[in-house]
């Protein structure tokens, strides 16, 4: 976005060439219109920061004007323009809604004054929307915690990947981290005073997203009243988090291709292009190949996304920093001096953490809220958790695997493991090849090939 975008309205064309120049000149992009009609009409296909609009005019006057603004594009800033001797109406619009008033004759440097403070008011406002709707916690590197061998990896990397502006792909399980670390990415960079807006792109229907993206104009669809700004200019020259980017629809992802390649688009029913400068950080748990092969993703899409690929392991492959992560949830839930025992820190970190750091957040916070000891024991643990264990030590202690005194032949074992479990998935996903390779927790391409195998159709 430059300094902003404005709109004069003005009937005496002298008048308005003049603001025009004067408005050019401090870097603002300038339309004009020379009655009332047009701006209404102007209005109705663009969406502008500033209004400046006369009062008296033809056709349509600045009440009108002032209005049409209010029903099209409450966010944008109406400035009035009023004679000498007329302040009365001024003060009359500025109840209805507008900003300020300039008088005849103006002076340039009241103009100057009253248009930047109004650009100021309009961004600070745009940025306040922005920051409700984000978690009040600020991001930084520090809540990356980890000491094993591949978080430091990660660690190091991130303030490196921070300094270029190239679109990064972070891959992992649900629940590993991977928002964290796009904000990290985005507070170490160059962007870090602009917006970091996040989108969940499974949390929304395919029409939806598209205009939560890109926006619209007023009676593109059904129910479309308003004029609405998408979030890829709302994060103009800050970044862009597109969560869960796998879930995204085909076609949807067809116009996310065109801003990666040019960085413009068009709001739903606009005619016109918009160019915007944001870095696109996206994330998904799945494998991006897989869904190609499976025709759910666009390669070209696939490659403008991941110049630079994070992948974040899951948390049972590395142990090593759980213990770490419970002390961290221990001071976020104020449990100052109580700690756990030795035995129950083991328990925590043998357990495979499907859902991963949150998973782990989430099962401290619930002990923290059932129980008031200082020390917390094996007891005190969820019952899955601790259930998880006893049952793998009864399994141990059980010893039923027997071994003949010829021996046995391990990898004709295995495999016709393998082939009972690749056809039990196979049973409970209704032949849906990509479910059961996710029931498997293994990639479509590993599972495709272990079909072929085993000859199994």
């Amino acid at each position: 976005m430059n300094n902003g975008k404005i709109l004069i309205i003005e009937d005496e064309k002298s008048m308005n060439d003049v603001l025009s120049m004067l408005l050019e000149d401090e870097g603002y992009n300038v339309s004009q219109a020379l009655d009332g009609k047009e701006g209404i009409d102007i209005i109705r296909k663009d969406i502008f920061d500033i209004i400046i609009t006369d009062i008296k005019m033809p056709y349509a006057d600045g009440f009108t004007i002032l209005k049409t603004v209010l029903e099209l594009s409450p966010e944008t800033i109406v400035i009035m323009i009023t004679a000498f001797g007329t302040t009365e109406d001024a003060i009359d619009a500025m109840k209805m809604g507008a900003y300020d008033y300039i008088q005849k004759p103006f002076k340039i440097d009241e103009i100057r004054i009253i248009v930047r403070n109004a650009l100021e008011k309009r961004l600070l406002s745009r940025q306040v929307k922005t920051l409700r709707t984000q978690v009040e916690q600020t991001y930084r590197l520090e809540k990356l915690i980890g000491k094993s061998l591949k978080m430091r990896e990660i660690l190091m990397t991130i303030p490196k990947i921070a300094e270029s502006s190239s679109n990064v792909l972070i891959t992992g399980e649900s629940g590993c981290g991977k928002e964290l670390v796009a904000h990290a990415i985005h507070n170490l960079s160059k962007r870090v005073e602009k917006e970091f807006i996040a989108v969940n792109c499974a949390a929304f229907p395919e029409g939806l997203l598209e205009s939560e993206l890109f926006g619209y104009m007023r009676g593109a669809f059904t129910g479309a009243i308003l004029n609405k700004e998408g979030l890829f200019e709302a994060a103009e020259a800050g970044s862009i988090f597109l969560d869960e980017i796998g879930d995204m629809p085909l076609n949807l992802q067809a116009k996310l291709l065109r801003v990666l390649e040019d960085g413009s688009f068009r709001r739903i029913g606009g005619l016109k292009d918009i160019k915007v400068d944001v870095r696109v950080i996206s994330a998904t748990n799945k494998n991006l190949l897989d869904e190609i092969e499976y025709g759910n993703f666009r390669q070209d899409l696939y490659y403008r996304l991941n110049v630079i690929h994070v992948h974040l392991p899951p948390l049972r492959e590395r142990k090593e920093d759980i213990p770490l992560l419970i002390e961290n949830f221990t001071g976020q839930y104020n449990a100052v001096g109580r700690r756990f025992t030795k035995d129950a820190v083991d328990v925590f970190i043998n357990y495979p953490w499907h859902g991963n750091v949150r998973e782990l957040k989430n099962a401290i916070e619930r002990i923290f809220t059932f129980t008031d000891k200082q020390l917390i024991t094996i007891d005190e643990l969820p019952m899955e958790i601790k259930g998880y264990e006893a049952n793998k030590t009864k399994q141990c202690q059980k010893g039923d695997i027997e071994i003949s005194s010829d021996g046995v032949n391990l990898d004709l074992i295995m495999e016709d493991m393998e082939k009972k479990y690749l056809l039990k998935a196979l049973e409970l996903s209704k032949g849906v090849k990509m479910d059961a390779a996710r029931l498997l927790h293994i990639s479509f391409r590993q599972f495709r090939h272990r079909l072929k195998k085993y000859g199994i159709n």
